[in-house]
């Protein structure tokens, strides 16, 4: 039997927390509506991905002694992950909070997660890491980590792919020091602008131009809504039009499935239906089997070059 892929992934893991109000937003008052709290981050949900399409995968990442890393945990034990996390006893988990109107449009967000510039970076000098990275087939890492970090980690890397998620416009500029260094970043329109300067609503050819003069090989960007996946590296630009919409945790099971198959040999072009089609069954289900992925698969039509 051939031996499954293994992939570090270096990155955040926080409780991600999603409410809604059943109406009107009314400002300074109590309004009803729900709470949903999850664990999430980008790196543990590409990577959780990454594992369903068979990866082996071990996570890097840090947290709080509260009762909230024990949830973390738990779901990193529950997808098939090897945890090598640290946790600050002193240290709050990080988490992030979002709150929508009735109609779904954000009304703020707090995102919790200093711990992360604060530990993360020392983490990756230790030796247990080092012996990580030099066992794994591939890197996988998100823009939590601060520039130091991610420096390093390509550094640490070298000789082996490094894959990255951009994370929000905000921290997706920590990316631009290493972009020359990955093999692959997945990314929105919004944070592919920050690494570009480009107008979120720039043609698909300008968008690869841009990442491309900013020394990224390979990239994937998704757009919002139901609009087309954008993959492309050295040789290549094409475009993908998902049968359903691509968006938050689906746009990380996407980058997960696609590493997955690039692991395994396939060429972009057919890896990003990979990922196209875990990002459908992300929306619909937390499992799914190998006949229900080959089910979706079908639906997701062939890639088209971009003109």
């Amino acid at each position: 039997m051939m031996k499954s892929p293994t992939i570090l992934a270096v990155g955040g893991v926080y409780i991600e927390r999603r409410g809604r109000l059943a109406g009107a937003f009314v400002p300074a008052a109590s309004s009803p509506g729900t709470m949903r709290e999850e664990v999430g981050g980008a790196v543990f949900n590409a990577l959780r991905g990454a594992v369903r399409r068979g990866v082996s995968g071990s996570l890097l990442s840090v947290r709080g002694g509260d009762i909230l890393a024990d949830t973390v945990s738990r779901a990193i034990a529950a997808a098939g992950i090897a945890d090598l996390s640290v946790v600050f006893l002193d240290r709050t988990t990080p988490s992030n909070t979002t709150l929508f109107d009735g109609d779904g449009a954000l009304i703020a967000g707090l995102a919790d997660m200093a711990l992360y510039d604060l530990a993360l970076a020392k983490q990756i000098r230790r030796a247990k890491v080092r012996e990580a990275i030099s066992t794994a087939d591939a890197v996988l890492c998100d823009a939590n980590l601060p520039p130091m970090a991610l420096e390093r980690l390509v550094t640490l890397a070298a000789g082996k792919p490094v894959f990255a998620l951009a994370v929000s416009p905000s921290k997706a500029a920590r990316l631009t020091l290493v972009l020359e260094f990955l093999a692959m970043a997945f990314m929105n329109r919004h944070e592919a602008g920050a690494l570009t300067g480009a107008d979120v609503d720039a043609d698909e050819r300008g968008i690869v131009d841009g990442l491309r003069r900013a020394g990224l090989k390979s990239g994937v960007v998704t757009a919002a809504g139901d609009g087309p996946v954008l993959g492309f590296d050295e040789a290549d630009a094409f475009l993908i039009l998902p049968p359903k919409k691509v968006a938050d945790g689906a746009a990380d099971a996407l980058a997960g499935a696609t590493v997955a198959a690039l692991l395994r040999g396939l060429t972009l072009r057919t890896a990003l239906r990979d990922g196209v089609a875990a990002a459908m069954l992300a929306v619909e289900s937390a499992t799914f089997t190998s006949a229900i992925f080959a089910e979706a698969l079908a639906f997701v039509p062939e890639a088209r070059d971009l003109a």
